[in-house]
This record gives structure tokens, C-alpha cells and sequence, in this order.
């Protein structure tokens, strides 16, 4: 008589592509409300984070006043800020969600790096966003110092916004990058001494994309943000070192 198969009791159940589907939906729908509750406080605090953003351009042009052509562009400006701000507000809950996502594809052990993915990508946002403060004045400096003293560089204050949250949202998706890495890591797609074996080419691809997604053509920008990218990049090896052992 055959003997019953005796499953694991570890064994942990494969969702089904449907709940797969339900469990995306539910992740959608929860950080699309964090964020539009966010964006709320984000529109209410837009002039106090307005203040903030026009600091490089004032380092650069003094107490000079940034103009806008429409009578409703002043209120489109601060409706385009408190959704920024409102996404960096509600980051740490869709970061939680994407967690929550990708965890029951994760081993177990692996599960209890939780709160420090999380706690690590919101503070590499916040590393990018305060690099990006940074860079802008020396980016600035260099695109309004082209020219002779006929022209004047007079912002319009769109034009400038965009060009900051742009900058920010770069500098900030960027410094992902070590958390990315230790991710791959962790999954086994990637392992250090392949990251070592093709250091080179990794430092040369991060120069590249980092030339073709910074917007302006000054060659500072790029430079600023692939020297911090080259660091993190080294330091993701030594944390999958440590976390694969």
C-alpha cells in the first residue's frame, strides 16, 4: 500500500494568478489614496514648500521675483507642488504596499528585511532629494552664466518648478539604486563577484544613463550625480556581502 505524501509543513502556498490580479488592485488602490490624501496636506503646506524650492534659483538670481504669464498659472504651480509633495508623503505607504507585493515571492528568511527595505528607501529618497538641493545652484549657475551681459536670465517661476521637481524626482528615483542592487542580491539574480568582475562597465553605465536622464546640457549635473551613484554602487556590494552570509 502506498504510503500518503507528507507535505511540509513550512511549504507555503503559491498564489494563484488571479490573486495575484486582487493583491495588485489592492496595492493600487491603497497607495492611490495615501497619495491623494497626502497630495491634500501637500496643496495646504505648497507655499511653505514653494519657499523651499525657489532657494538655489534665489542663491543664483538674490530676492528676485520669478514671474508667471496666466492668471491661473500661481494656482496650477501650487496644485503641481502639493502633488509632488503629496507622492513624497505618501512614499512610505506605497513602499509598504510594494513590499507587501513582492514579499510572498520572497523566502521567509528573507521576509524580515520588511521594515529595513522600507526604511532604507525612504532615506536614499531623501539622500537623492538633498543632493538634488545641492546640484541645483551649481547647475544654475552654469546655465544662466552662458551668454554675455546682454542677456538676463528672468524665470518664469512653471519653467523653473519643473525643472526642480524633474531634478528632484531624478536625484531621488536614482539613489535607489543600492536598494535595487541588494535586492537582486538577495534573489540570487546577482551576486558580488559578478558586481566586482564587471565593476567597469557598471561605473561606465551609470555615467551614461546619468548624462541621458539629468535635463539642462551643463556636464556638472551629470558629474554630481554619478560620483554619489559610483559610492552607493560599491556599498550595495559590501551589504549583500554581509546580508548573504
Amino acid at each position: 500500500m502506498a504510503k500518503p505524501s507528507i507535505v511540509p509543513v513550512n511549504e507555503e502556498r503559491r498564489m494563484t494568478v488571479i490573486e495575484h490580479l486582487e493583491e495588485l488592485r489592492r496595492v493600487l488602490i491603497i497607495s492611490l489614496i495615501a497619495w491623494a490624501l497626502a497630495t491634500v496636506i501637500g496643496f495646504a503646506i505648497s507655499q511653505w514648500t514653494l519657499g523651499i524650492l525657489l532657494g538655489p534659483v534665489h542663491k543664483v538670481i538674490g530676492g528676485q521675483k520669478l514671474i508667471y504669464p496666466g492668471p491661473v498659472d500661481a494656482f496650477l504651480l501650487f496644485f503641481k507642488i502639493g502633488i509632488f509633495t503629496g507622492f513624497v508623503l505618501s512614499s512610505p505607504i506605497i513602499l509598504w504596499q510594494v513590499w507587501t507585493f513582492v514579499a510572498p515571492g520572497l523566502h521567509r528568511n528573507e521576509r524580515r528585511f520588511a521594515v529595513g527595505f522600507v526604511a532604507s528607501a525612504v532615506a536614499l529618497f531623501a539622500m537623492g532629494i538633498g543632493f538634488a538641493f545641492f546640484a541645483l545652484p551649481i547647475a544654475l549657475r552654469f546655465l544662466t552664466g552662458i551668454g554675455n551681459s546682454e542677456l538676463q536670465y528672468l524665470p518664469f517661476a512653471d519653467k523653473y518648478i519643473n525643472f526642480v521637481l524633474i531634478l528632484i524626482a531624478i536625484f531621488g528615483i536614482t539613489f535607489e539604486l543600492p536598494l535595487a542592487m541588494t535586492m537582486l542580491g538577495l534573489a540570487g539574480i546577482v551576486s558580488t563577484a559578478f558586481l566586482k568582475r564587471n565593476r567597469l562597465k557598471f561605473w561606465i553605465g551609470i555615467f551614461v544613463g546619468a548624462n541621458m536622464v539629468t535635463p539642462g546640457v551643463d556636464p556638472f549635473t551629470p558629474l554630481l550625480l554619478t560620483a554619489p551613484l559610483i559610492v552607493l554602487f560599491e556599498l550595495s556590494i559590501l551589504v549583500i556581502r554581509a546580508l548573504r552570509r
